[in-house]
């Protein structure tokens, strides 16, 4: 039998995990740890990285910590550069950071679909290309994307759009990467309330939605940031050494219920509204 209880365990397996002070991004470097992992973290909240460092490190707990913008190049460079001089390698990388907010695509001027594209998309084939090299047959990159890859992402239009790409970048390079003994997957959350989120959604239904995300996902609960970092573990262990370009939804169901629904109150222009009276 090719598996047992050890082939879950990432033991000596070192890890770098982008946008680590929160949410999914801290909740993976925290199981990536526990399941035995070495992890070199990054955030560009300090305060946050400073909580997430003081939770996750100790003296059997090695970690490395450091405050960047992933959008930041050199800065990136240096931080990859200072993981493989002290470890001499990368097993598992996990592209979690990025960040949208509300504006529909007509209000969204060219600065903004700018920064969209660079913290959702650009540094992640940056990071990509950083990191491959230094990365052994048996590695993993796991990117984080989002349910707006797979469904309609009104008010978020750019940001869908390029979740969508890393979904298919995901893809392309599970299979140039692949006979580097390289796998490559992905990972679309939903239904996992972070700070971030709650910050967008408020944003969204004070200026002007006409549509907003369904609310409670058929599961009939909200995930928890630790249920998206099972899967990425899950990901980068040997259990899954023969998963390689998927995506692994986490949500509830989210995504096979369709997602969003009309508000009430906000019909199409000419037509009767379908709401009872």
């Amino acid at each position: 039998m090719p598996y047992d209880p050890s082939s879950i365990l990432l033991t000596h397996r070192v890890a770098i995990v982008t946008g680590a002070g929160q949410g999914i991004g801290r909740a993976t470097a925290e199981l990536l740890v526990g399941f035995g992992a070495t992890v070199a973290v990054c955030d560009k909240n300090s305060d946050l990285l400073d909580d997430a460092a003081v939770e996750l490190g100790g003296d059997d707990r090695p970690l490395m910590a450091r405050h960047l913008d992933v959008r930041d190049t050199p800065a990136v460079d240096r931080f990859v550069t200072e993981v493989v001089d002290v470890h001499g390698r990368v097993d598992v990388l996990v592209n979690n950071a990025g960040g949208t907010f509300f504006a529909p695509f007509m209000d969204l001027n060219e600065k903004g679909e700018d920064t969209l594209v660079l913290e959702n998309f650009t540094q992640v084939t940056r990071l990509v290309r950083r990191v491959v090299p230094h990365m052994p047959a048996g590695a993993s990159i796991v990117n984080l994307t989002s349910i707006e890859a797979h469904q309609a992402a009104p008010g978020f239009a750019v940001y869908g759009a390029m979740k969508a790409a890393v979904a298919h970048l995901t893809r392309t390079l599970a299979l140039e990467l692949a006979p580097r003994g390289i796998r490559v997957n992905a990972v679309a959350p939903d239904a996992i309330p972070t700070g971030g989120d709650r910050d967008v959604r408020a944003e969204m239904l004070t200026g002007g939605a006409d549509y907003e995300p369904a609310v409670m996902p058929p599961a009939g609960s909200f995930g928890t940031g630790s249920d998206a970092a099972a899967v990425v573990v899950f990901l980068a262990s040997d259990l899954a050494r023969f998963v390689t370009g998927t995506t692994v939804h986490v949500d509830g169901g989210a995504w096979a219920a369709g997602g969003w629904r009309r508000l009430a109150g906000h019909e199409t222009a000419g037509r009767p509204s379908l709401d009872p009276p």
